[in-house]
């Protein structure tokens, strides 16, 4: 991995020393120019001409997302957003009373939210599997759990707040015992993390491209295994999911793009089948190598400052580094560095509530970091920190 080729790459790394990459990543040239380029060929020839023109580059989002994730294209849906595509699969399960839904500590919000609001109109009960020593969901307790009324189990891979790094590969091993759908929550993990579907076991995978991707914003994917395709019935549909074939009668696709909708945003899939690319050229080993060697350094710098905790478990953990400093906000913090030119975010309790709440945390500096990064902007970052907490 040449980081100086890597950076040189990244326009944005000469301008801020970008340590939000859990909230969006700084994009490489070849990426946001190709959303230009195809933008910029919408407004000389049309959007209707551009995209038939440009369809097989369209459609090798599909091959290249499905290689990237060891899936089928057929398997793959492109949608706006890992919301849109995690509540796509999520709501096109039937649930009935008496269903049972096993989700983490560390869930997400917007997941979270979602049950409650299949709650209000089933009776379904929702449950959530107890933590290891570590800080991750147990896999001996969710085994201790199943029985034949586990309707699905839905697992945030890499939660938003904690460096954490669940064992979803151990979670699918137990799965599949049971007939029962499994949700991955890949949000945070796509383009850091090896995520391969076939080791997960998983029968439906979202993901969104802005984050370690490096893809644009307003993009993202849904993975469904084919042999759940069937069993799944989108909760809205259109002439693009579904052929209106007589006066009282329609046909659903067979694939996952019975998932999509018709009008789509065309330059950011192009920037995202880029930014797939990109990273597959890198290769996944080494981007999650150079990730988990720079957080160990950061996290380990950070634990050395007086006044400063950091707050991350897990037995393995990602690019994802939390922490706070005695008596001064997350958010007094995060804008302190940000005049220093140095971008970080804070994840709040209401964004991962019931393990903020059993962790007796409020507010965290989120300090997310890269394969772009370096040693020398980490020891930048540690030098503005310390000045924070010496105050």
């Amino acid at each position: 991995m040449n980081i100086n080729t890597l950076r040189d790459d990244t326009p944005g790394t000469k301008n801020v020393i970008h340590f939000n990459n859990a909230g969006a990543s700084l994009m490489p040239k070849n990426v946001s120019e190709s959303v230009i380029n195809y933008l910029r060929e919408e407004s000389l020839y049309g959007g209707y001409e551009t995209a038939d023109k440009n369809r097989d580059s369209i459609n090798k989002a599909y091959s290249s997302i499905a290689e990237f994730i060891n899936a089928r294209p057929n398997e793959i849906a492109l949608l706006e957003n890992a919301t849109a595509a995690w509540n796509m699969a999520f709501f096109s399960i039937d649930f009935s009373d008496g269903d049972r839904i096993l989700t983490s500590i560390s869930e997400y919000a917007s997941n979270f939210i979602s049950y409650l609001r299949l709650q209000e109109k089933a009776d379904v009960n929702l449950e959530i599997i107890p933590n290891d020593e570590h800080g991750q969901t147990s896999v001996s307790s969710l085994k201790k759990m199943m029985d034949k009324n586990v309707k699905l189990i839905s697992i945030t891979h890499i939660p938003t707040n904690s460096g954490l790094v669940n064992p979803v590969e151990k979670i699918g091993d137990i799965t599949q015992e049971y007939d029962c759908f499994y949700l991955v929550d890949a949000c945070q993990s796509i383009g850091q993390y090896p995520v391969d579907v076939q080791k997960i076991g998983c029968d439906m995978l979202s993901a969104t491209g802005r984050k370690y991707l490096r893809g644009p914003r307003g993009t993202g994917f849904l993975y469904t295994k084919k042999d759940q395709i069937e069993n799944l019935i989108p909760p809205f549909i259109d002439l693009h999911a579904a052929e209106w074939s007589s006066k009282q009668k329609y046909e659903l696709r067979n694939d996952a793009r019975r998932f999509e909708n018709w009008e789509m945003n065309y330059a950011g899939i192009m920037g995202l089948q880029t930014a797939v690319e990109y990273a597959s050229d890198i290769g996944i080993n080494q981007i999650w190598k150079r990730i988990t060697k720079l957080a160990e350094k950061l996290r380990w710098e950070l634990a050395k400052l007086p006044r400063v905790s950091v707050h991350d478990i897990g037995e393995i953990k990602g690019g994802i580094i939390t922490f706070t400093i005695d008596s001064i906000s997350s958010r007094e913090i995060k804008n302190h560095l940000s005049g220093k030119g140095i971008n970080v975010s804070t994840s709040s309790k209401s964004s991962t509530l019931l393990d903020m709440e059993e962790r007796n945390l409020s507010n965290l500096v989120r300090a997310s970091i890269h394969y772009y990064n370096t040693l020398t902007e980490i020891d930048q970052f540690i030098r503005v920190v310390k000045k924070i907490a010496d105050r």
